[in-house]
């Protein structure tokens, strides 16, 4: 375009999750829409531009750049400044350049329409290629090593486009102009089946419709993924269920499907429409759903619950297989309960042998371990319970930028830390317990993928107050200049306020398992007033004693024996809770109290629903943490009922509600032959009463508006939905997580928020 004096020239520099999402190729096509000339660039987490043209064109060009941006990006700012007339005869996508600064890294995001489209296309060159990929599509933080996104700096390196291949990556206007993942059968990465002792015996195609013969056989397939491994079985095969649960050493915890389309999700669960949205996202989630009586699954899948998670097939080769295997697959974590998820071949050929009967190979490395993110949709919103694959690691904003780079290490369970740096903070992709070496050694390895992509190089660590968590020693032994500690219900509130933008005080509940308080009790049922320097317990349950410490997390039984010793002569009412409790045992545990002999003082929502379970005789030891909460939860249902009020006193300072009549009451009207689904439902309202109350008494009395609730009691949609729905009531404002679970897996960005609210502060 020649250059004229109605020519003009503008800058502009985005910032966001624009890289890796098609948004070059995205400015080119919008770039030549408007006849303008100039060129697009990445510089390490942003993307510049130079435009020259007519002054209304740059104007909608900077319009529709934003109100046109690809599905998967993000933007974050946009800065525009008067450019420099260069006099350029066309538009160009520039080399990639490097600096300084933030570099966002795109999560991996599922196979898009066009490319499932093409899979299925007998014309089409990539007819069930298992790698297809596009722009818009594709494996981002799973494969790439360095910034900024570009090819060679990802595992696809190793596969040199063909001429096809790359012809597409040079056209403009082309769906793969600037795809840095895509390849075709000719050039891609490669499929293998393998037998568990290492033979290869089919390839590609061949492979994925042999495996499937395979499954409905009965066998349990170990198949290499996007961010690691899964195993996967016939989810209607009660026997290789079965086998797959002893095997893998998961003798209750639910278990994942998968199918294709919504359409098939329809045939196994209630679908609403948030759901159905959830479920077909760009980041493919598990979705929990409440399961059809009809559903032709296995009865073993979920037992006790009346949820079921299901994801649709987000890769290729879940399309592929499940296209061969028509039917519902049991997809779930490639590992040993308890153990990071196996990524590298060499490494599932060693943990996963015992497991799985054949394994479904691929050699695209995997850079990031990575395992599936879990939503649960609560009052039309979705609620993340695990976020990891399709969400990390994208950033969220802090409310008060971090003075100095700081790494928040996060909890002891369902652990994640978080890098933050300025206004920004990013939270990892669930790491998991903390238990064992295994953990430990995935936490430093995505420790050190994080700190390199993002360059950021931490001066100070952040952790709980819990001196014996492997996270505290963690945080110790990074050895960085300066050591900081948050409370753990203190940073589970400033997670959901932070997460919303409040820096302001806010009423929080904080409900979860257990958590060190500052007065060396265990913590759990709290009601706190904070800001992210400060809080302060204005109100919890009663504390009970934990016969056995942390066993009684496993042991519900134990619990109620704990609640019960705080009322002698309710025994009567509590016997329900120990059917089934050997006589010695019970005696250890009395003595235990007696004694207060490893029997911590706890108040504790997470323990209240365990002793509840046992009293009621829903369940009175736990396969899983969390067991015996989700199976009363499944138990209410939605049964309407009429709340027993929890008393409440004022004790040094705080007010203390009792739930042990509530208990003793539940216990008797079971002995009286009251279904234990009724009393279920009792409970969750008392419950549900007794925190609106808490929250209510705590707000008028300290003349604030807004309610956070926070910790992983939350995850249970009528407690979390009936709250929130009587505290509104009520004309106050509640927060609720949604960008972060209600878990342990928001706590080290809470450590993160409150951690840079008191340094700038300083």
């Amino acid at each position: 375009m020649p250059m004229d004096a109605a020519t003009h020239a503008r800058d502009l520099r985005v910032t966001g999750v624009v890289q890796g999402v098609g948004f070059r190729p995205f400015v080119h096509r919008l770039a030549l829409r408007y006849r303008l000339t100039g060129w697009v660039r990445n510089v390490a987490g942003t993307v510049e531009i130079h435009v020259e043209g007519a002054p209304e064109a740059l104007d909608a060009f900077q319009r529709d750049l934003r109100a046109e941006a690809p599905p998967v990006s993000r933007i974050d700012t946009l800065a525009s400044a008067p450019g420099t007339l260069e006099g350029l005869l066309a538009f160009e996508i520039a080399s990639s350049a490097d600096a300084d600064g933030t570099r966002p890294v795109p999560p991996d995001v599922a196979i898009c329409a066009a490319c499932e489209a093409e899979l299925h296309d007998t014309d089409n060159r990539r007819y069930r290629h298992a790698f297809i990929t596009c722009t818009d599509c594709g494996p981002r933080y799973t494969i790439i090593d360095a910034l900024p996104y570009d090819r060679v700096r990802t595992t696809m390196a190793t596969f040199e486009p063909c001429t096809e291949c790359a012809a597409e990556y040079h056209t403009a206007g082309d769906r793969r102009h600037h795809a840095e993942t895509l390849a075709c059968p000719s050039c891609g990465p490669q499929l293998w089946l393998e037998s568990r002792d290492g033979r290869r015996w089919a390839y590609n195609d061949t492979a994925v419709h042999l495996a499937a013969r395979s499954l409905r056989g009965g066998a349990i397939l170990g198949i290499r993924g996007i961010g690691g491994f899964h195993l996967a079985c016939d989810a209607s095969n009660d026997v290789a269920v079965q086998r797959l649960r002893a095997r893998k050493h998961r003798d209750a915890k639910p278990l994942a499907l998968m199918v294709r389309t919504v359409e098939e999700a329809r045939k196994l669960a209630q679908v609403n429409d948030a759901e159905a949205v959830a479920l077909s996202g760009s980041a493919r989630p598990i979705v929990l759903l409440r399961a059809r009586n009809d559903a032709p699954l296995a009865a073993g899948l979920a037992p006790g619950l009346r949820h079921i998670g299901v994801m649709l097939a987000y890769a290729p080769l879940h399309h592929l297989l499940l296209d061969s295997f028509d039917a519902p697959l049991v997809m779930t974590s490639g590992n040993l309960s308890d153990e990071p998820i196996a990524m590298g071949v060499d490494e599932a050929r060693t943990r996963l042998a015992h497991i799985a009967d054949e394994f479904l190979m691929h050699d695209r490395e995997i850079l990031s371990r990575v395992d599936d993110s879990v939503v649960r949709v609560v009052d039309g919103a979705p609620m993340l319970l695990r976020r990891s694959r399709g969400y990390a690691p994208l950033s969220l904003a802090l409310p008060v930028p971090a003075p100095v780079p700081m790494v928040a290490v996060g909890p002891h369970l369902k652990n994640t830390f978080t890098l933050a740096r300025d206004g920004w903070a990013w939270p990892s992709p669930h790491i998991g317990d903390l238990e064992n070496l295994d953990g430990l050694a995935h936490w430093h390895a995505a420790f050190d993928r994080y700190r390199n992509l993002f360059r950021i190089e931490p001066q100070v660590a952040v952790r709980d107050l819990h001196p014996g968590y492997l996270s505290t020693r963690v945080a110790e032994e990074l050895g960085l200049p300066r050591l900081m500690v948050v409370q753990h219900h203190h940073a589970h509130i400033a997670a959901v306020a932070a997460e919303h933008g409040v820096t302001d005080p806010v009423i929080g509940l904080a409900f979860d398992g257990t958590g060190l308080g500052d007065d060396g009790h265990v913590w759990g049922a709290e009601t706190l007033v904070a800001d992210l320097r400060s809080y302060r317990r204005v109100a919890r349950l009663r504390y009970a004693p934990l016969p056995g410490g942390d066993l009684a997390a496993r042991e519900p039984w134990r619990v109620a024996l704990g609640y019960a010793s705080l009322e002698p002569g309710s025994e009567a009412a509590f016997s329900i809770a120990y059917e089934g409790v050997a006589a010695e045992e019970l005696r250890i545990a009395q003595r235990q109290i007696a004694r207060a002999l490893n029997a911590p003082l706890a108040s504790s929502m997470g323990r209240l629903f365990d002793a509840a379970a046992a009293v009621i005789g829903v369940r009175h030891r736990s396969g899983y943490e969390g067991q015996a909460a989700s199976e009363l939860e499944a138990l209410a249902g939605d049964a309407v009922s009429s709340p027993i009020v929890m008393e409440w006193r004022a004790v040094d300072g705080c007010y203390e509600f009792d739930p042990v009549p509530l208990l003793a009451t539940l216990g008797m009207r079971r002995r009286g032959g009251e279904p234990a689904e009724e009393l279920a439902a009792v409970f969750h309202d008392s419950v549900v009463h007794a925190a609106a109350e808490m929250a209510t008494i705590a707000a008028e009395a300290n003349g604030i508006g807004v309610v956070a609730l926070g910790g992983g009691s939350f995850q249970n949609a009528r407690l979390q939905s009936g709250v929130r729905r009587l505290l509104e009531a009520r004309g106050l404002r509640v927060l609720v997580p949604q960008l972060l679970s209600p878990n342990d897996g928001a706590i080290s960005y809470g450590q993160a928020a409150v951690a840079a609210a008191c340094l700038a502060a300083e």
